[in-house]
């Protein structure tokens, strides 16, 4: 394979996606690409290509990793998925049962649902914070504990941008006794053999692929509410910082995960197939359709736009007309996603390194999701 073309495999049905995903490395619309489709848990569709970085001197391997941002969220909420299936965790029960200091500044009847779902009413750090402070998990989750909710939980979404990770994080902490990386990397990533890092070992730093920010001001730039001041600026994402070994290392469970198309999709089939994957038993089939369970809908409040969301995913609806009811998604800011089908026992993911502005997913996975939606009908 020549620099910067297109390698991986592709089910002959499915031509029409290589050529689009190729077109797309051609035409600058990506720089760097992965894309990866199974189906009852086989690979039918696993791509990748271009340049791991700007200036392409670093051709995109197998095996190039990117920053996902807010594609991390579905391996955490997986997490807690595999939790709940065994038993330990209830997302109806309050936080604080878990976590006793969570009760204060009266939200001791919070539920773990409304933290799964982005209506907790803490979708920022109210008391600015620093980028470094994203390090200190201590004391990022310190000071959500302590903080009063922005809204009445419970009522109306409000996208918890980079907040919910380290709450639903100390949840499984708390009851688990590891960080929720180790967890996923211990008893979901590992067994799978699959290359995702809620933390990055330094070990693997040459394999990362580098972002080019959007071309518009970052999600900030937007903010018209004191809400969506509060989500987007506390702080402001940078997403230099994404190059840096303190992020890479750290465990920031809403946003900072590290993968390519291939492992988010390995992870996340675990849902589409029922629980199983590569012949082992993750969750029951229960368990899985709990993430499907609408918590809330509305206009959301960080977002702007009408939301369903699941438990730890966005479901069918407004913003996913394409999606039937056994279906969930989510998405990175800068363009990856993930999405399943239950129904159709499907995963379709895509990761990239050439942002746009969006804040979870864009038009070219959406364009390539249709074309492996169309040759399955055909």
């Amino acid at each position: 394979m020549a620099d910067g073309e297109v390698g991986g495999i592709v089910d002959e049905k499915f031509t029409a996606v290589r050529e689009k995903f190729a077109q797309n490395l051609a035409d600058g619309t990506d720089i760097g690409a992965s894309f990866c489709v199974t189906r009852d848990g086989e690979t039918v569709i696993d791509l990748w290509g271009g340049w791991a970085d700007e200036e392409r001197t670093r051709p995109w391997e197998k095996d190039t990793i990117v920053n996902v941002y807010s594609t991390t969220k579905t391996m955490t909420a997986l997490t807690a998925l595999w939790l709940a299936d065994q038993g330990k965790l209830d997302f109806d029960a309050p936080v604080a049962e878990y976590w006793p200091e969570f009760a204060a500044s009266g939200k001791d009847a919070i539920k773990v649902s409304h933290l799964m779902s982005h209506s907790a009413g803490l979708a920022g750090w109210t008391d600015p914070l620093d980028k470094q402070d994203l390090y200190d998990w201590e004391k990022a989750t310190s000071l959500l504990a302590a903080q009063a909710p922005m809204w009445e939980p419970g009522t109306v979404p409000g996208y918890h941008a980079l907040t919910q990770g380290y709450l639903v994080g100390e949840v499984i902490r708390r009851i688990d006794g590891r960080s929720v990386g180790t967890v996923f990397r211990e008893e979901i990533a590992g067994p799978l053999g699959a290359d995702f890092h809620i933390g990055l070992p330094a070990s693997e730093d040459d394999r990362v692929a580098h972002l080019k920010p959007p071309p518009v001001a970052g999600l900030g730039s937007a903010a018209q509410t004191e809400i969506q001041r509060v989500a987007f600026e506390h702080p402001t994402i940078d997403v230099s910082e994404t190059r840096t070994r303190a992020w890479r290392g750290a465990e920031i469970p809403a946003a900072g995960g590290t993968g390519n198309a291939h492992s988010i999709a390995t992870v996340q089939s675990i849902l589409a197939n029922g629980g199983v994957m590569n012949g082992k038993r993750f969750l029951s089939e229960a368990g899985c359709r709990k993430a499907l369970e609408c918590q809330i809908e509305g206009t959301d409040l960080v977002l702007g736009i009408p939301v369903r969301f699941g438990l730890g995913y966005g479901l069918s609806g407004p913003m996913s007309p394409a999606l039937n009811e056994s279906s969930m998604f989510w998405g990175g800011y800068g363009g990856s996603i993930v999405l399943i089908d239950m129904q159709n026992r499907l995963t379709i993911a895509y990761a990239m390194n050439r942002m746009e502005g969006t804040t979870t997913g864009d038009m070219r996975a959406i364009t390539l999701a249709a074309l492996v939606w169309q040759a399955m009908a055909g």
